[in-house]
């Protein structure tokens, strides 16, 4: 049994000894992929990013932090993800035991009963004297493929970039509901202060409806006065179970977000009292590779296709393969371990090659270039799409500012106008009518003004996670 030992460990030594071929050349992430700068930003040469911060230390509101917590540790999707991630792993674990020989340990017994007109059937009866023949194994079986061509190699890389993948998928999903839940919670904010505006407005237009009724009771104004003035009341009082009903529609989405039921979210902080960050750390370009799990994942799918590729043309040279079986035999029972007479052994290597399925294999190998070649049009699609999230986020918050400073002073300007149109109606110099205006006017404006200081937080959030902030 020795001997045959000695033959497997001679073979496999020279060939794991023999200079492997690399058969396929991989591919790199192109470098021209990325710009010098993003666009509405000042050139600069200074890596450091806010993708960089994590979430906890980018969101100063305590109730942000306490929903995106409840969402990263309970958000089903990312458990998913997380599922995915252990799955990948184990497969990974797996093809690193690939190139590992399968040893298979047997045990049989078989009886055979040849016909007696047979040329066994009658040599068995004259050697044994009886009419069948038994036999008995114990034994191991021994299989090993060598990686002359790096096939095994590539299938191992193939699965750990698989591997790595998954990781990168379930980061750039935190990013998204790290950002939904944020911006949830803004949204959330701006509601309660249109619905605390809508129900100043219907206060302020009842107060408006008593002036002008007592103006109707002293002959100064007709009826119509009074109609237009509660309908632009009714207009105010319309937005409040909107509003309300937003609201809760809102509450509802960020309990999915946070794995929960539907319920009431704590507001510990008004829309007002929120300062907008001004975010200038944005980092270069080319840095993207490393802060957005998605531009990751894309560079990891050109690694997977090499891989693939590798495989694919490996599987287009001939294989080696080695076996061996050793172990006891015999036909009786009483003599099936005596050593060393019961001892078998056997060893064998071939080499095979692809004929009759060559053109199957070369298509494959075909198919996997062109799939690499849609990797590498992929990444520069992720690295288009991610530049460009940045550069309309960075001129969401440069131009939203802008609009700030318009809007603040047209609603310094209509409340200065509706506290003026009050004294002059009051007194005869004005008409209601502009009274009226100049409500529906205020109202208007400070919608758009609760609207817009939600934007400047959402872009504020959304440039975070363009950068690849929120998976830390």
């Amino acid at each position: 049994m020795k001997k045959y030992i000695t033959k497997i460990v001679m073979v496999a030594f020279l060939i794991v000894t023999v200079i492997s071929c690399k058969v396929s050349k991989d591919i790199e992430t192109p470098k021209d992929a990325f710009p010098e700068n993003f666009r509405s930003a000042s050139v600069s040469n200074d890596t450091t990013s806010i993708g960089d911060v994590e979430w906890k230390n980018f969101f100063t509101e305590k109730d942000i932090i306490e929903l995106i917590d409840s969402a990263v540790t309970r958000n089903n999707d990312l458990q998913i993800a997380v599922k995915n991630i252990e799955i990948a792993q184990y497969r990974f674990t797996q093809s690193k035991w690939n190139n590992v020989p399968q040893v298979n340990l047997s045990v049989t017994a078989s009886t055979s009963n040849p016909s007696d007109n047979s040329f066994t059937g009658k040599n068995l009866s004259q050697a044994l004297g009886q009419k069948h023949i038994d036999d008995y194994s114990a034994g191991a079986t021994l299989s090993w493929e060598a990686d002359i061509w790096g096939k095994i190699r590539s299938q191992k890389k193939g699965a750990f970039a698989s591997y790595l993948q998954s990781e990168e998928v379930k980061k750039a999903l935190q990013t998204t509901i790290v950002a939904n839940v944020s911006k949830g919670y803004y949204n959330l904010l701006m509601l309660d202060a249109q619905l605390e505006i809508a129900k100043k407005n219907v206060q302020l237009n009842d107060s408006t409806t008593n002036i002008i009724k007592l103006k109707y009771d002293a002959g100064q104004v007709t009826s119509l006065a009074i109609q237009q003035s509660e309908a632009q009341k009714l207009i105010a009082a319309q937005l409040v179970p909107l509003l309300e009903q937003n609201i809760a529609i809102q509450e509802n989405a960020l309990s999915v977000l946070t794995g929960s039921f539907p319920n009431a979210k704590r507001r510990s902080i008004l829309l007002s009292s929120i300062e907008v960050k001004n975010n200038t750390a944005i980092g270069i370009p080319s840095s993207l590779v490393s802060r957005r799990p998605d531009v990751k994942s894309a560079e990891l799918a050109l690694k997977i296709a090499n891989a693939n590729v590798g495989i694919t043309k490996a599987d287009l040279y001939p294989s080696l393969k080695i076996t061996a079986q050793g172990g006891v035999n015999s036909f009786e029972t009483s003599n099936w371990f005596n050593i060393p007479a019961s001892l078998f052994g056997t060893v064998a290597g071939g080499l095979t090659q692809p004929l009759l399925n060559n053109k199957r294999v070369r298509t494959q190998y075909n198919i996997a270039k062109a799939e690499r070649e849609k990797a590498v049009l992929s990444f520069r699609q992720a690295v288009l799409v991610a530049v460009s999230e940045v550069s309309d986020a960075l001129v969401k918050v440069e131009k939203l500012e802008q609009q700030k400073t318009f809007l603040e002073e047209r609603v310094k300007t209509l409340q200065l106008a509706i506290k003026n149109s009050n004294l002059l109606f009051k007194n005869g110099m004005a008409e209601y009518l502009e009274v009226i205006t100049a409500q529906a006017n205020l109202l208007q404006s400070e919608l758009e003004l609760a609207n817009l200081k939600r934007e400047q937080l959402a872009a504020n959030t959304e440039l975070y996670r363009a950068l690849g902030g929120g998976w830390r």
